[in-house]
């Protein structure tokens, strides 16, 4: 795959040095599609990841990193803003639903979500 790619790419130079890689529409597709193998592979942006480290819980990183208010979670994923507090604090255990409820309000997979 890496040959067929390197012969179908186009480099476009900017100030002398290789600055982009143009490709065929199908390769890049074939990239995309082999960045996530199955659902085990889990994307954190760094942002949510060092919210998670100085201490809040995954599902409040990702809350603000999207730029949802808690009332905003709450309503799309069907459940009321107190029960989302709860929720965010770090030594929450919400229910498996819960947390589905939360991953697809906020377009995440639920192992995204799971500490």
């Amino acid at each position: 795959m890496t040959t067929a790619l390197t012969n179908n790419v186009q480099i476009i130079e900017q100030g002398g040095k290789p600055a982009f890689a143009v490709i065929p529409w199908e390769d890049y597709q074939s990239l995309v599609e082999g960045v996530v193998q199955d659902e085990s592979d889990v994307w954190f942006p760094h942002e949510v990841v060092k919210a998670n480290v100085r201490g809040d819980s995954l599902v409040k990183a990702w809350r603000e990193y999207l730029g949802m208010t808690q009332a905003e979670l709450a309503a799309k994923a069907g459940i009321k803003q107190p029960a989302l507090t709860r929720i965010e604090k770090i030594d929450a255990n919400p229910r498996k639903i819960t947390l589905i409820r939360l991953a697809e309000a906020m377009g995440l997979t639920v192992e995204q979500l799971i500490e």
